[in-house]
């Protein structure tokens, strides 16, 4: 493989404004990256436009707002689309995304058969773990099976799916789990299309998986290699004639769990590790994580390091100019062997109960991941598994003085909502609100391309957010019903005496007050990645906590409005990608508004930078917890709080 070609440098990158993402993009080409892959903020995710209430927040924070062709032609202006293949993580609002790229080609000159990238369009993993879903799981592989044929008939160099298995293993899925369960959605995916009619040839050759690399070295290289035997047998089970069908290509992304906010230097050497092993697996294209992100967005300069780490591997190290150099190794090879034959057990399992979608729908999947994800925290918590500078050889360095890269989401949101009206204004009402009616009748009676009728909406200027709209009319929002699983972490941390002595003081405030402390564990925004969340819930309420989840995606209001109902002592908030600045001072203000803010303590954890902390203490929040902060500590700390003097009344929040 790589004596021929070697592995592309595609580093995921987006924030704020497409113009901004724009100059970050040629800068990166300029330097030595080959690909892009476009990193979306959550209201973009979740079919929301920059203006709608709901994505107050999270504008700009996490990826970069695009709400039209325009916010599209913008992002990708002096890029050459035929030259520049372009990566895109979208699955919710797959597509007026896709949609609104074809169009902002066109523009450039570009036709869609000249086009050359990927979609992720891996709705199943939504459901499973990431939760940027938009639809009920039955449309929604319709959605899938939709972009498939189009791309198929339209974009021959174009990649119509991939099949992540990153996003399973980041929210705590081990590799093995991670590379069944990905194999299994790529199956659904692969049977989905035949099932419309595609020949097997007319798409498979045009799927792609993206798994994650973790610090389990030598696991993560047999993955890849089992992962290409797998498939292989996958695909050939339905005849193809083209070689092509059955080759598995795949993209990697160092772990962004793996980071820690402690000595953040040290995740320079834990994604150098991570990133050969990707190599040595055999993967045709990488992004390499900034050592920042467990603080914040990567800053230009820990986004160059990051890119450089593959330069590094790439240029001067030699690990490019042998194909498998693991290929022969007793060890590798039965290391392969058993990973191949543990997934192959699970897929006929999965096969057995039903397959994927039955599984996704009843909760299955993300059951045992957030069971995995709890086992491992209580092995890093309890020092089984050693994190340096988290749980062993501490150097007291903290998060080492590092500079964050900070979005102003409102400042972009006004920019955004400007673009918005101005497009609104100029644009043919009747033109829009025509295509916008025929995707509804699509939902409505399930006649034509889904994809096909969204190029021609976003052709007529509709709006990522009345794109989705459209089709929600039919097939409404889904709401995902999933409770914590429970009794995983005492049990795997029932060891000592300081769990022990956490329990008796949780006891003991039952016996002062009359009652268990209660806590409620909020995510706020769009923001679905509740890996954090579940982990701190099941835990504290193994420590006897009586603990409430709010629902995803709720606002403010609604998680003040969940904690008076519940008269919780605690809100827990958990913040990963930035929109906590807003969100949580907005909480305060409404707590304080009801007179429940001397007797309702805020906490929050997560990705949360130190001028933030200080902001939001002044606002009222009694304690923060960086990501991997230990559990105990964390049960401790709140503890304390509750203990304590009522915090002082928060000012009005910005």
């Amino acid at each position: 493989m790589y004596r021929g070609r070697p592995w592309t440098v595609r580093q995921y990158a987006g924030f704020s404004t497409a113009r901004e993402s724009n100059a970050f993009y040629r800068k990166c080409l300029a330097e030595g990256m080959q690909g892009l892959s476009v990193a979306f903020d959550l209201p973009t995710h979740r079919g929301y436009d920059s203006d709608h209430p709901r994505a107050r927040g999270d504008v700009g924070k996490a990826g970069v707002a695009v709400d039209s062709v325009e916010d599209m032609r913008a992002l990708f202006e002096g890029i050459p689309l035929d030259r520049v293949s372009v990566s895109m993580t979208m699955n919710g609002a797959v597509l007026p995304v896709l949609a609104a790229f074809v169009v902002a080609a066109e523009e450039q000159g570009v036709p869609p058969g000249g086009l050359r990238g990927t979609i992720q369009n891996d709705i199943l993993k939504e459901f499973m773990v990431r939760n940027t879903y938009i639809y009920p799981p039955a449309p929604s592989m319709g959605i899938v099976a939709d972009v498939m044929a189009h791309v198929a008939g339209t974009m021959p160099g174009f990649n119509s799916i991939s099949v992540s298995g990153y996003h399973l293993q980041e929210a705590g899925a081990d590799p093995v789990l991670e590379l069944a369960y990905a194999l299994a959605n790529g199956r659904e995916y692969l049977e989905a299309a035949l099932g419309r009619g595609l020949a097997i040839d007319d798409f498979a050759p045009r799927m792609s998986f993206f798994f994650g690399v973790g610090m389990d070295f030598y696991v993560e290289v047999a993955k890849l290699r089992a992962a290409r035997l797998l498939w292989h047998g996958i695909v050939s089970a339905h005849g193809p004639k083209d070689p092509r069908s059955t080759a598995l290509r795949t993209h990697c992304q160092t772990s962004g769990h793996s980071l820690a906010a402690q000595d953040p230097l040290n995740n320079v050497v834990r994604t150098t590790v991570e990133a050969m092993a990707a190599v040595f697996g055999g993967t045709q294209s990488l992004h390499t994580n900034a050592f920042d992100e467990a603080l914040s967005l990567p800053t230009e300069e820990s986004a160059r390091v990051a890119r450089n780490t593959q330069l590094i591997l790439r240029e001067e190290t030699g690990v490019a100019d042998v194909i498998d150099p693991w290929g022969g190794s007793y060890m590798m090879e039965a290391l392969t062997r058993d990973v191949a034959d543990r997934v192959r057990a699970i897929l006929d399992d999965v096969r057995e109960r039903g397959g994927m979608v039955r599984l996704v729908e009843r909760g299955e999947p993300k059951a045992l991941i957030e069971r995995a994800a709890a086992l491992k925290q209580a092995r890093i918590d309890g020092g089984e598994d050693v994190v340096v500078g988290v749980n062993r050889y501490r150097s007291g360095a903290g998060t080492g003085g590092a500079d964050v890269l900070d979005v102003d989401d409102e400042a972009v949101r006004r920019e955004q909502s400007e673009r918005l009206r101005a497009l609104r204004g100029s644009r043919d009402a009747k033109a829009v609100a025509r295509a916008l009616g025929r995707l509804t009748e699509r939902a409505r009676t399930g006649e034509g391309n889904a994809l096909g009728l969204a190029v021609e909406a976003m052709r007529a200027r509709a709006t990522v957010g009345e794109v989705s709209e459209a089709l929600e009319r039919v097939w409404g929002r889904h709401r995902a019903q999933s409770p914590p699983v429970s009794g995983i972490y005492g049990a795997a941390y029932n060891k000592g005496m300081d769990w022990r002595r956490l329990q008796g003081e949780v006891r003991a405030f039952e016996e002062r007050t009359g009652r268990r402390p209660r806590m409620l564990v909020a995510k706020m925004g769009q923001d679905g990645h509740d890996r954090g969340a579940r982990v701190v819930a099941t835990a504290f309420s193994d420590a006897g906590f009586d603990v409430d989840l709010s629902p995803l995606f709720s606002t403010p209001g609604e998680v003040a409005k969940q904690a008076l109902e519940n008269d919780v002592h605690v809100v827990g908030v958990s913040s990963q990608a930035g929109g906590h600045r807003h969100l949580v001072a907005e909480l305060l203000d409404r707590l304080r508004e009801t007179g429940a803010a001397g007797r309702v303590a805020v906490v929050l954890g997560g990705i949360v930078p130190e001028k933030d902390k200080a902001f939001l203490a002044e606002r009222g929040v009694r304690a923060f917890f960086d990501p991997g902060a230990p559990v105990p500590e964390a049960v401790a700390r709140v503890l304390e709080v509750l203990s304590g003097p009522p915090g002082p009344a928060p000012g009005r929040g910005a």
